[in-house]
């Protein structure tokens, strides 16, 4: 079974109520349940929580709820933590991971990520795009001469079951998947909040 993990938990501190703040007409939380709604490829998702207000509204917006425990929902709480609990309550073989602050998402991006995957029958794959920044004073290349590395952006991570038990994002076999510089923007502060808006305000009046 492939499934489908929303973790929102409900104490971000960056920005907070993060995962509820409305963003161009709906909370953060429900543009990756539309997401994972609109897949033809995952079997279940659910939103993997701490917060009755966040479990409200992500079943308002059609979403399977399961509850993670206090202990999971800390500031020192990881990402696999979340995962591994999930994995205790729904047993799946693949899990598709979207993170609520990576609202933007082309259609099918989430489909044509799990085909990939499975195409190259990868332990791990995740979005991103080559990033050739470098600290000042340490490099004497022109940018576009630069060959940069992979950065993954945080919008869709698909992981075979197994390795997240292991307690690791990442087997022996990584496959790359690189999407368009809108949907790279994850949402940690104030102004990346302000520019997803943009994007999606422009994207959905088009």
């Amino acid at each position: 079974m492939i499934l489908g993990i929303i973790p929102a938990r409900g104490g971000s501190k960056g920005i907070p109520r993060k995962n509820v703040k409305m963003i161009a007409g709906k909370p953060l939380i429900a543009w990756s349940i539309e997401a994972a709604k609109m897949s033809k490829m995952i079997d279940r998702f659910v939103v993997s929580t701490d917060d009755l207000e966040i479990a409200a509204i992500a079943r308002e917006y059609g979403a399977e709820v399961v509850d993670r425990p206090a202990e999971l929902a800390t500031d020192e709480a990881t990402t696999i933590s979340a995962l591994q609990h999930v994995l205790s309550v729904i047993d799946a073989d693949t899990v598709v991971l979207l993170q609520p602050t990576s609202p933007v998402r082309d259609e099918g991006l989430i489909d044509r990520c799990i085909e990939r995957f499975q195409a190259s029958q990868a332990d791990n794959l995740a979005t991103g795009f080559i990033c050739k920044l470098k600290e000042y004073g340490t490099y004497y290349q022109r940018r576009q001469d630069m060959e940069g590395f992979f950065y993954d952006d945080g919008n869709v991570y698909v992981v075979k079951a197994d390795i997240i038990k292991k307690g690791t994002l990442f087997g022996k076999k990584v496959e790359r998947i690189e999407i368009t510089r809108e949907q790279n923007s994850e949402i940690d502060d104030n102004f990346d909040f302000w520019m997803n808006e943009q994007i999606l305000l422009k994207r959905h009046a088009e």
